[in-house]
């Protein structure tokens, strides 16, 4: 092994990398997508604002794509804060 590249340290960083870069920003996508699944008909009035159409509404009425949909952020969010958090403890 080169004395100057530690290939171990490498790998970890590519695969944080993959996982941060390209991992949270899909799961935030999944997140919307499941924030704008159809529902059953339960909670559609109140997902709908006064005089909008159906086709109008940015949140569906499902219940678990809302619930999934809040996992995900949840997910994204607490990632997000726990990059923050090794920042500023590192400096």
């Amino acid at each position: 092994m080169n004395s100057w590249i530690n290939l171990h340290a490498l790998w970890q960083i590519v695969v944080f990398g993959l996982l941060a870069g390209a991992g949270l920003p899909a799961l935030f996508a999944v997140g919307l997508r499941a924030l704008s699944l159809p529902g059953g008909g339960a909670g559609t009035a109140s997902a709908t604002t006064a005089g909008a159409d159906d086709d109008d509404r940015v949140v569906g009425g499902s219940t678990l794509g809302l619930a999934v949909a809040v996992l995900c952020f949840a997910v994204v969010l607490a990632a997000v804060g726990w990059g923050i958090y090794l920042i500023v403890a590192a400096t």
